[in-house]
């Protein structure tokens, strides 16, 4: 008795029922009627100058740089490489599908995490004690 192996194929993205070529088709008002709220209601403002300067460059180039972290991230970005400005430097943030509807800024963290080590050399002795946990 000869056993089969299953083929296991990767899971296609779908947002809200459809797949990424659907998406790229559709116009910004039929996507943003798929967003949230307040993404929907951002684009239905409309974009700021900076916002449209950035999607013409990110059009033309295939990458940007931007210090727009309110940007929401669409379908048409999908597979392009874009560096968001932290309050630092610029961070490179490779767009995938999953990123769709979220806002740059939530990919270009502007704090870091710092893990303290033990008391430095002109340490006082009460913070030289480290409790035993």
């Amino acid at each position: 008795m000869a056993l089969k192996s299953k083929v296991v194929r990767p899971k296609e993205f779908r947002y809200r029922g459809y797949t990424l070529e659907e998406l790229q088709k559709m116009s910004l008002e039929q996507i943003a009627e798929l967003l949230p709220a307040r993404e929907r209601r951002k684009i239905k403002r409309g974009f700021t100058e900076q916002e449209e300067k950035f999607l013409r460059r990110l059009r033309k180039k295939g990458t940007a740089r931007t210090h727009c972290r309110d940007m929401i991230v669409l379908p048409e970005m999908v597979g392009k490489v874009i560096f968001v400005y932290n309050g630092k430097e610029f961070v490179r943030v490779e767009v995938k599908p999953e990123m769709i509807g979220h806002r740059l800024g939530e990919f270009a963290h502007t704090r870091r995490f710092e893990k303290h080590s033990g008391p430095g050399v002109g340490a006082t002795r009460s913070s030289k004690f480290v409790p035993l946990k």
